[in-house]
C-alpha cells in the first residue's frame, strides 16, 4: 500500500490503483493507525484537484465508523479537506464533506461540534 501511494504521490501514474488500495484498507484493515497514516499521506501530499483528496476524507469517515476513534491530526485533516471541498469542489471533491459528516456522526460522543461546524475533542476534565 505505501509503495503504491508513494508512486502516485511522487508523480507516477496509478491513481486508480491507489484509490482502490486506500478504500480497501479503510474498509478492511484492522490497524487504525496505519489507515490514518495512509490517509494523512494522501491528504497532505496529493496535488490540488486529485480525486485522492476527497477520497482520503471519505476514508477517514469510514475509519471513524469502524473504530469509533480518530486521532486529532486525522480529524483536523478531515476538517481541512471538507473546508476545501466546500470552497472549491474542483480542488477537493465532495466525498470529503461526506467523510466529515461520518466523523461528526460516529464520533459524536467523543467530539463536540463548534458553531463554525468544526469538530473538537470533548474536554472531559481529565
Amino acid at each position: 500500500m505505501v509503495e503504491i501511494l508513494d508512486g502516485v504521490l511522487g508523480g507516477g501514474a496509478g491513481e486508480d490503483a491507489a484509490a482502490e488500495a486506500l478504500v480497501g484498507i479503510a474498509l478492511d484493515d484492522d490497524d487504525r493507525e496505519f489507515i490514518e497514516y495512509c490517509c494523512l499521506e494522501v491528504g497532505t501530499r496529493a496535488v490540488p484537484g486529485s480525486s485522492l483528496l476527497g477520497l482520503a476524507g471519505l476514508c477517514l469517515g469510514h475509519t471513524a465508523r469502524r473504530f469509533g476513534y480518530l486521532s486529532d491530526r486525522a480529524v483536523e485533516l478531515a476538517e481541512a479537506l471538507a473546508a476545501r471541498a466546500g470552497a472549491d469542489p474542483s480542488d477537493v471533491d465532495g466525498r470529503a464533506l461526506d467523510g466529515l459528516d461520518d466523523i461528526r456522526w460516529y464520533l459524536r460522543d467523543q467530539v463536540e461540534q463548534q458553531p463554525s461546524g468544526d469538530v473538537r475533542p470533548v474536554d472531559d476534565g481529565v
